[in-house]
């Protein structure tokens, strides 16, 4: 029998979410310093998210004055490509948020944009050519545009 079992304040434990996740941590190795190769890949598709999102947006609206037989098609495909990159967006801030890396658009320079980054304490720029950029969107739409075709496909079968 303990010494709280009698008082009645004790009988409720309220568990906020951010405790669970430093409890959930505890046993992990702790991370200091300069990002690893895979949280600046994170980095990356974090700046690379909202300039996707921007041409899907603008796509989707371009369709909406398009006079195309499949307009209805294509602009459901695109809205399944959209609903796609956000839900991975939204899970990749969550995943920097966890560890505790915080990216900041800082300024456009030529053909370079530059992003501030802060990793655990250590604080760098991060810059990428805009030629780089598009080609790298272009590689994740391909990605996306696969794994729609694939979805299409399972629905079918």
């Amino acid at each position: 029998m303990s010494k709280l079992d009698g008082n009645e304040r004790w009988k409720s434990k309220i568990l906020l979410t951010e405790h669970k996740g430093q409890y959930e941590m505890r046993d992990q190795p702790k991370l200091s310093g300069r990002p690893t190769s895979e949280e600046l890949i994170m980095i990356r598709d974090f700046i690379l998210y909202p300039h996707m999102l921007k041409r899907i947006q603008k796509s989707n609206d371009d369709m909406g004055f398009a006079h195309i037989a499949l307009k209805g098609v294509i602009i459901r495909c695109l809205e399944y490509i959209l609903f796609s990159i956000t839900e991975d967006f939204y899970a990749l801030k969550q995943g920097l948020k966890n560890l505790n890396i915080k990216v900041v658009e800082e300024e456009i320079n030529d053909d370079i944009i530059y992003y501030r980054y802060y990793c655990r304490g250590y604080e760098e720029r991060f810059g990428i050519v805009r030629e780089v950029l598009r080609t790298d969107i272009r590689t994740k739409f391909t990605d996306y545009t696969l794994q729609l075709g694939k979805q299409l496909k399972n629905d079918r079968g």
